[in-house]
């Protein structure tokens, strides 16, 4: 199965929510105030966040011209919907020589260590070498977890077991990438939460030593998030975006979600692209978000 039809699949949940009930209310309808109201309130509902919701609502009014046809608005909507979801879109070019550094942080339970492993996987599809760094080092199920996914997709994993200095992991991580000419470097970290400030201060220190051996590095920060957490995602992305300047978004369970909108409401709150998407728990079923790909699948386009 082609990775559209996995994405159209994943999405169907937030395509009964989003698109079918905006066709329902619009379809040959005649359009008044109340209307857009409802039409505000489904953005909501998807988790577009009220003020990308209000910004999409009050475009669609200017682009359909006061339009009262149900049909002229609710394409109008859509096109404007997809252009919201093309602004969450920047592909990611690895420019650095090498090793090129990816911290992935996020709380537990997000399926950091799960994501860590179908990019690697993803890049080794692409035709470049890949390392992995256990730094999640509070746990050792997340230590022995990527080992696993090292050996399945292999990549080699340096690893100095549970309670280890996640910073010291990293740090040789990162020696043993250069020396062995390695293209990606991409690092687990730790995702405690209860002991928020601890964490913070860890995931800092991990950049102060990074940036000794490559005042570049980390070259990436990329969050990852569980799409079925919603709105409440933001207190994540803002206490990880204060300590780490993130540079992008992973969003995962896209397919187990009504709430699929969560990618644009994060994605312009805080003006961070969305890096990749996932829908499934194959190793394929993460990819690049592509921005015209995911409209298609939300509004059930039948393209392949």
């Amino acid at each position: 199965m082609s990775f559209f039809k996995r994405l159209k699949s994943g999405l169907s949940k937030t395509r009964e929510q989003l698109s079918k009930q905006v066709d329902a209310l619009l379809t040959g309808s005649r359009v008044d105030a109340e209307t857009y109201e409802e039409l505000e309130d489904l953005l909501i509902m998807a988790d577009f966040g009220v003020e990308t919701a209000q910004a999409i609502i009050q475009q669609t009014r200017e682009r359909s011209k006061k339009a009262e046809d149900g049909d002229q608005v609710r394409d109008a909507l859509k096109a404007v919907i997809r252009d919201h979801l093309q602004s969450c879109q920047s592909p990611r070019e690895l420019t650095a020589p090498g090793p090129h550094v990816i911290l992935i942080v996020g709380v537990n339970g997000v399926g950091k260590t799960t994501t860590i492993g179908k990019l690697a996987a993803y890049h080794k599809q692409q035709g470049r070498s890949v390392m992995l760094a256990a730094g999640d080092t509070f746990r050792a199920a997340a230590v022995e977890q990527l080992k696993l996914w090292g050996e399945r997709v292999d990549a080699p994993v340096i690893a100095q077991g549970q309670d280890a200095d996640s910073a010291s992991v990293i740090h040789d991580a990162y020696e043993s990438a250069r020396a062995r000419g390695v293209d990606v470097l991409i690092a687990d970290t730790a995702g405690r939460l209860h002991t928020k400030s601890n964490l913070m201060e860890e995931l800092k220190k991990i950049r102060r030593v990074l940036g000794k051996l490559d005042a570049s590095a980390p070259h990436d920060v990329w969050l990852v998030l569980d799409a079925t957490t919603g709105q409440n995602a933001i207190s994540q992305v803002q206490t990880f975006h204060d300590a780490m300047t993130l540079t992008g978004l992973a969003i995962t369970k896209l397919d187990g979600t009504a709430k699929g909108g969560v990618v644009v409401g994060l994605s312009e709150r805080f003006g961070l692209p969305v890096r990749y998407v996932g829908v499934g728990e194959g190793v394929d079923d993460l990819r690049p978000f592509d921005a015209a790909e995911f409209a298609d699948a939300l509004f059930d386009s039948a393209a392949a």
